[in-house]
């Protein structure tokens, strides 16, 4: 589908997702939810694509939901042109959450997702991060859960992913005092895991990215981050245990496990054949599709 609210490339083994409304400072509608949606389709269907950077253009990362429909902005009848052509429900038919649905995508993405604060994250324009992998962050960006002076819940599935991400306590203070706070108080609560200068922000971002592609199986990362987060609501290390002897033993006797050993061995590049689009096994654990 062709783009109007963010910007798609893939360049040497990553996808580089822009959003992009700068005139809005990026403000989320559902037609960049949809768009959003479709791009990480895109990603897990390409296998030329070993990672993903995710960032907004001009000053802003994602002003959160826009809100030109004013007092009227969440209420789905009264601004109805802004649903337009949005009829995916719950199974009791309530409407599914936009964020939600788009934080959803990112979580069953095959492919590691960085995200990169070039400015302001609030609302929707940061819940719809918390599933992705890294968040890196400029020293001018500025974060804010501030749902609760909106009047509204959080959303984008951020009651599951925040209290896992930085702990019950930090989700809270944040969640329920509704206040913008810097790239400083992010780092330190564990929302981001760096801070840099603006101009070094994509370096740092696409630097981690190109350390993923060049030494890595593509097979063993996506079934490491279905591991990890699948592993966040395990109910035991039993359980997790279980996961991991499956897998093991799946990928233990496939191509990429020999040619991991016997480049380190060889002391060469490893030279990765598997793909994720074939070589995935059965035994991945998966997340369902609402």
């Amino acid at each position: 589908m062709p783009y109007g609210e963010i910007e798609y490339e893939v360049r040497d083994a990553i996808a580089t997702i822009t959003l992009h409304r700068p005139d809005r400072m990026n403000a989320f509608t559902y037609t960049m939810c949809a768009e959003l949606i479709d791009a990480f389709d895109r990603i897990d269907a390409d296998d030329d694509v070993r990672a993903v950077v995710v960032t907004g253009a001009g000053r802003a990362f994602c002003a959160g939901a826009d809100l030109g429909h004013g007092g009227a902005t969440f209420d789905r009848e009264k601004a109805a042109d802004r649903y337009q052509g949005d009829t995916d429900v719950l199974e009791d038919g309530t409407p599914r959450d936009g964020g939600g649905r788009v934080a959803l995508r990112i979580a069953r993405c095959l492919k590691p997702v960085i995200a990169a604060f070039n400015g302001a994250a609030v609302g929707v324009g940061v819940t719809l991060t918390l599933p992705m992998d890294v968040r890196l962050a400029s020293d001018k960006a500025r974060f804010g859960f501030v749902f609760a002076r909106r009047g509204i819940v959080t959303e984008a599935a951020s009651s599951w992913f925040l209290p896992r991400l930085v702990g019950i306590a930090q989700a809270m203070e944040w969640a329920a005092t509704g206040r913008v706070f810097d790239a400083g108080e992010a780092l330190a609560g564990g929302l981001v895991s760096r801070v840099y200068p603006p101009d070094e922000l994509l370096p740092a971002a696409y630097a981690l990215a190109r350390e993923i592609a060049d030494n890595t199986s593509a097979v063993s990362v996506a079934v490491i981050r279905r591991l990890m987060w699948s592993g966040l609501s395990a109910p035991s290390p039993w359980d997790a245990h279980g996961a991991d002897s499956r897998l093991m033993a799946a990928l233990g006797g496939a191509p990429d496990a020999a040619e991991g050993v016997t480049s380190f061995l060889e002391k060469r590049p490893a030279r990765f054949v598997m793909r994720v689009s074939e070589d995935l096994p059965a035994e991945v654990p998966d997340w369902p599709v609402p």
